[in-house]
């Protein structure tokens, strides 16, 4: 029998499906770009396809920046914070520390502040190292603009989000402090964990009640946090690429990200919006 080989779209699934969620910031959003790209994929002429994987990364680039352009009105009809979907996924990940760093909560919040464009050129450069020329015929600009665009996106975010060196263990260790304060809900041991300047951001979506403002300070996000009359379990996962925490308060799960500087905590990110939750049970496939 002839041999048969795998469509290059099931090969380079995880790479797509990376590609337009760090685009979007929501899975269920980039599922559907996949599902649009792949329809276009199957009336491609795949002879005259040399590079297939530039190829397919073009093709879910071009549908990233429609559905990006049609969720401009609903982020700004969002009710409170709007935060990006959280992803569960495997220590494994972590070993790819650009690609550990790309899909956290941290760099996805500062990409939301770059314009779509300026998004996709920074995602496909920095992360995807893809050459300015491929990266111009994606975004319909020419090699030199997105250069002058990808120098201009590197310094917003650089700027946003400084380079933060944590190990996986290190991280991990602020976690469990972390959650086992939760669990008591004893303030000191909030405080002894938070740095003094920590910030936390919710996304309750409207849906379930959450801080309508990030709130700053660590002796107010403590006293919001340390509360005995709740039932409060949390677990340990794997959030974006890093050590994060599940969390039910009397029956209310909340996906829980944590940025660490200097053995404390201090970004808080936490995703209440159940919508932004359905994806907590299964394992992404991340890839570069």
């Amino acid at each position: 029998m002839p041999e048969t080989r795998e469509d290059p779209f099931v090969t380079h699934r995880g790479l797509l499906f990376t590609v337009a969620y760090e685009m979007l910031g929501s899975a269920a959003d980039a599922d559907d770009v996949l599902q649009e790209s792949w329809l276009r994929w199957a009336e491609v002429d795949r002879t005259e396809v040399i590079d297939p994987r530039g190829y397919l990364v073009r093709i879910v680039t071009r549908q990233a920046l429609n559905r990006r352009r049609t969720l401009a009105r609903r982020r700004e009809d969002y009710v409170g914070e709007w935060l990006p979907e959280p992803l569960l996924t495997t220590p494994d990940v972590a070993e790819d520390v650009e690609l550990a760093e790309s899909v956290s909560m941290a760099m996805l919040t500062v990409l939301e502040t770059l314009g779509p464009t300026e998004r996709a050129v920074f995602v496909l450069r920095e992360v995807f190292d893809m050459p300015y020329g491929e990266i111009g015929e994606a975004v319909g600009k020419s090699a030199a603009a997105v250069r002058q665009i990808a120098r201009r996106a590197r310094d917003h975010v650089s700027a946003r989000q400084p380079r933060v060196a944590v190990s996986p263990p290190e991280q991990a260790a602020v976690v469990e402090r972390f959650l086992a304060a939760l669990r008591t809900g004893r303030l000191l041991d909030l405080l002894d964990v938070m740095a003094p300047d920590v910030v936390l951001t919710a996304d309750g979506g409207g849906v379930v009640p959450a801080a309508a403002a990030p709130v700053h300070g660590a002796d107010v996000v403590a006293a919001l946090l340390a509360r005995t009359d709740r039932v409060v379990d949390t677990a340990a996962v794997w959030l974006n690429g890093a050590p994060a925490g599940r969390v039910e308060i009397d029956g209310q799960v909340a996906a829980v990200s944590v940025q660490v500087k200097d053995g404390r905590i201090a970004r808080i990110y936490v995703v209440a919006n159940p919508h932004k939750l359905t994806r907590l049970g299964e394992t992404a496939d991340l890839a570069r």
